[in-house]
């Protein structure tokens, strides 16, 4: 399982970082629209998996309060989930 929430922090690190930085952009200074329409919606389900994931390790993990805290909000902050895999879940 944890392998598995790795991959799923990777992909949404990376859908997010496209969206915000690539996709956003490209919306409001080329008004070109298509882009936030093609990775908003795998991104908000990756995101979705990334928390229930998060919540399904949690007690393997033996994340303390702060910890687990800690692996949520990173998920709303750009680079936040490779900060997560490189300090909670690389063994």
């Amino acid at each position: 399982m944890n392998k598995l929430f790795r991959t799923v922090a990777f992909l949404e690190g990376v859908s997010y970082i496209l969206l915000l930085f690539i996709a956003v952009p490209l919306k409001y200074w080329g008004g070109d629209e298509q882009y936030v329409k093609l990775l908003g919606m795998p991104h908000g389900l990756l995101f979705v998996a990334y928390v229930v994931f998060a919540f399904l390790i949690k007690e393997n993990e033996k994340w303390n309060k702060v910890e687990f805290f800690i692996v949520l909000i990173c998920s709303i902050v750009p680079f936040g989930t490779f900060y997560v895999d490189r300090k909670y879940l690389k063994k």
